[in-house]
């Protein structure tokens, strides 16, 4: 169940989103609280890996992961463009952001100038940046610097969205130092679902999210992110065996179980649940995979029967917008790598998406490295994630081996360069399916890879654009709540304008 609220000023507080009621909680700024520090923690972690799970489904569509079957009638918002401010994704990833920040901030407030607590604010400033970033991925210039202050700001002011990232950096920085400088502080123990209190991860985990922030304005002159990259280079990334995923006991329980899974497959008694059935492999995707020969496909999508005359069992996709998309016999749902069990553990931020971000770095000459076996090593994780066998030979195939020289009949100014990052973002793009659909989007948008169809990016004949949209508008929660202060960004088209770093 949702609740809508105003969140920058934190008159009241929910955590939303579909699905998310283990470990819920809700402050109420006219009583003190009574929560402790761990129990804010496990909060804050559960709802940040909710939200990744399922607050960005219509980002699966427009990434070419996802589409509906031709069992239902085609979302028209979806297909069109035509959203707005009470339509998807928007007031879903703000709000939920929102809420679940204001419990970050009561974490990073009451633990923040206590050394004996210092892990808990050095979480907290981790979790601030991993959920900042998606806001201003989304939504650019967000309040910021004035949020979480009622009694001060009522209507907070709005920060510039590169201005953000630049102090994402600098908390991140802050939260490295707490974890080095404070070895004998408390440890979170069991209340710390993703890492269990293993201070070095969170290390890792605080330089790897340095790292995303730095790749995700490459195209930029100005990359404070980039800068900071050597001063914590010795402390490593997020690698196959410091894999952030949360697991607060996920079990085959009515509102217990793995978000995903209970939200895209099936309830605790095992019958499909409505977005299981109403999304079906996007034909994007699957000519991908089939394209690549890559075996992955039987595990991100389910087989279907064999078109007549074959043999084989095969992953079969419906296309955006297309008002005669086959019906649910004929097309893929989503597959058995994604969905496991109802107590899988929930990802925050994988190993393949580590390997690939520092696969791109090390091409840039921003950190050192091989690029080519940084590459490999994302392909395997990627596999490795999904239970799919096969990685070393898949990633020697021709088609997909990381490239060594220009071929011949390359289109005339093809670089190296040019080559090897497709061939990164390409095989990151592959690997984020289903469980990372807003960095999949997000990527897209930075790069232009893998080359997704355009012209048009829907089936539909009533699109309101050949592209896929550019960014989402502010949702009518901020509009109602926060309206004058709002007003000063001027009007919004998601169709043309951008973040900052989408140049």
């Amino acid at each position: 169940m949702k609740k809508y609220i105003l969140i920058v000023s934190v008159l009241s507080l929910a955590l939303g989103a579909c699905k998310k009621t283990y470990l819920n909680q809700e402050i109420n700024p006219n009583a003190p609280s009574t929560t402790t520090p761990q129990f804010t923690l496990s909060a804050a972690e559960n709802t940040a890996a909710a939200i990744t799970a399922n607050d960005y489904t219509e980002y699966g569509v427009w990434a070419g992961y996802w589409t509906n079957s031709g069992n239902y009638t085609p979302s028209t918002e979806l297909a069109q463009f035509s959203f707005s401010t009470t339509d998807f994704p928007g007031p879903d990833c703000w709000d939920d952001l929102y809420s679940n920040l204001a419990n970050i901030n009561l974490l990073q407030s009451s633990t923040q100038g206590t050394a004996g607590l210092s892990n808990f604010t050095a979480i907290a400033l981790i979790l601030k940046a991993y959920d900042f970033q998606q806001l201003v991925d989304n939504f650019n210039n967000v309040p910021y610097t004035q949020a979480f202050q009622p009694s001060k700001f009522l209507f907070p002011q709005y920060d510039n969205g590169q201005d953000i990232y630049n102090d994402l950096v600098k908390q991140l920085d802050a939260a490295i130092s707490l974890i080095q400088k404070n070895p004998g502080a408390t440890n979170p123990g069991s209340s710390d679902i993703i890492y269990g209190g293993v201070m070095s991860n969170w290390a890792k985990f605080a330089n790897t999210m340095k790292l995303r922030l730095a790749i995700r304005q490459s195209n930029l002159s100005t990359n404070a992110a980039k800068d900071a990259l050597a001063s914590t280079a010795a402390i490593g990334y997020i690698d196959n065996k410091t894999e952030a995923d949360a697991q607060p006991g996920y079990s085959n329980t009515a509102g217990k179980e793995n978000p995903f899974y209970g939200n895209f497959g099936f309830d605790a008694t095992g019958n499909t649940t409505f977005p299981y059935l109403f999304y079906r492999a996007n034909q994007v995707d699957t000519d991908i995979m089939h394209q690549l020969n890559d075996p992955r496909g039987h595990y991100y999508y389910g087989v279907v029967p064999p078109a007549a005359g074959s043999p084989l069992l095969v992953v079969r996709g419906n296309q955006l917008g297309n008002k005669n998309n086959a019906s649910n016999s004929n097309t893929s749902p989503i597959g058995p790598g994604l969905l496991k069990s109802p107590s899988q553990p929930s990802p925050v931020f994988s190993s393949y998406e580590s390997y690939f971000l520092q696969a791109e770095a090390a091409l840039r000459g921003w950190i050192p490295g091989d690029p080519a076996t940084l590459y490999a090593a994302g392909i395997a994780a990627s596999f490795n994630a999904v239970g799919c066998p096969g990685a070393a030979a898949y990633a020697t195939q021709a088609q997909v081996a990381y490239p060594t020289s220009v071929p011949d009949g390359s289109p005339v100014g093809t670089t190296l360069f040019q080559l090897q990052l497709q061939a990164i973002i390409t095989q990151k793009y592959i690997s984020l399916n289903g469980l990372f659909n807003n960095e999949a989007y997000t990527e897209f948008k930075r790069t232009g890879y893998p080359a997704l169809p355009q012209n048009p990016a829907s089936a539909d004949p009533n699109a309101l654009s050949g592209t896929l949209p550019t960014r989402l508008p502010y949702p009518s929660s901020e509009l109602t709540n926060n309206g004058a202060v709002l007003a000063k960004q001027g009007t919004i088209n998601p169709l043309t304008d951008k973040v900052f770093w989408d140049k």
